[in-house]
């Protein structure tokens, strides 16, 4: 298949084949049980309609979002850029994109029922048609959001690289990438990447994990950070003669916008979370092996350190020290590989 024709492929089954995600033949669609309580409860001031056609295999909402510009890449019916309305709150902005009709007829839709059901004097979200290739014609300005998501979509695009290209020409410096999809054990094979039900089920578009990790590197962006991973079972006979031999995994990741180094390097620095970004105040995961007790200090590489330093969560961190001294390699344990981290999504 050439690009265009997958994504037709991609368009037809989201549009026309799928009508909820009842109709999904996998486990990749994120359990109300995975999503942090304090989303789940803004769930209930969601229409019923944009929660029945939700197909993400995540929950990739960041903290610290108030008055920030996020994108929402891939947004179908609008369920996480509603649930960002809410974060960002009246003084952000959510941009959600996707190039399927059947899907942003339904985020219009309810455009204003959840700006009423919010208190907003005016929407604070607006649906884009567009690729997620291609944020220049969709008008997404260089270096003009905060923050970008997606939810279980980056596999469904034919050109990967192509897609993170944008997205980093498109995040303001400091800003972050925080996104979940599903990753493979192995490259999937030729024969089965373009597979309609594969392709459509987020498995056959699904990069090797290190595929992944390769392509973020020679973009620029040496330290990818692993916030959760969850497995992906396979619920269909049919799935599973075709693809079967392939482990699945939901992976929720936070990549930076800024230089990094390609290795955890020891500055002496120490960081110290002060406890205050709404709903953890008592403690902060930057990502599956960070953990920031509020007021306890704790060692740093030079990466982590810059990540909370030259980002928004500068105000909620104490930073000592600095780069002028350097003492080799930082003992710092690295993410696991896929498929051997905790079970929940982030």
């Amino acid at each position: 298949m050439t690009d265009s024709v997958i994504t037709k492929s991609v368009q037809d089954y989201y549009g026309k084949v799928l009508s909820s995600s009842k109709d999904l033949k996998t486990s990749a669609c994120c359990t109300l049980d995975t999503m942090p309580l304090h989303l789940r409860r803004l769930l209930k001031d969601l229409h019923p309609e944009v929660l029945e056609r939700f197909y993400g295999c995540g929950s990739p909402l960041p903290p610290a979002l108030e008055g920030c510009t996020v994108l929402d890449l891939g947004c179908g019916s609008g369920r996480d850029c509603f649930l960002l309305s809410r974060l960002v709150r009246e003084q952000g902005k959510v941009i959600g994109i996707d190039m399927t009709d059947e899907q942003l007829a339904v985020a219009r839709r309810h455009l204003d029922w959840h700006r009423e059901r919010y208190g907003y004097q005016s929407a604070n979200v607006e649906f884009v048609q567009g690729q997620i290739e291609e944020l220049v014609a969709a008008g997404i300005a260089e270096n003009s959001m905060d923050v970008v998501v997606s939810n279980c979509v980056v596999n469904l695009a034919p050109d990967k690289v192509r897609v993170m290209r944008e997205v980093l020409r498109v995040l303001k410096p400091g800003g972050e990438l925080y996104f979940s999809d599903v990753y493979a054990d192995r490259r999937i094979p030729d024969t089965l990447k373009t597979d309609p039900v594969l392709l459509g089920e987020c498995l056959g578009g699904a990069l090797y994990w290190e595929d992944f990790r390769r392509l973020m590197h020679d973009l620029g962006c040496p330290d990818i950070r692993i916030v959760a991973e969850t497995p992906v079972s396979l619920d269909d006979e049919e799935v599973i003669a075709k693809i079967g031999m392939v482990n699945f995994r939901s992976v929720t990741v936070r990549v930076f916008k800024m230089p990094l180094e390609d290795r955890c390097e020891d500055y002496g620095q120490i960081a110290t979370y002060r406890g205050t970004i709404e709903q953890h105040p008592h403690a902060f995961d930057l990502d599956n092996h960070h953990h920031f007790e509020t007021g306890r200090p704790l060692r740093v590489c030079g990466n982590t350190a810059d990540m909370l330093s030259k980002s928004r969560f500068a105000q909620h961190f104490e930073i000592i020290g600095d780069k002028t001294t350097h003492f080799g390699l930082f003992d710092c344990e690295p993410s696991p590989s896929v498929g051997e981290a905790s079970n929940t999504c982030c």
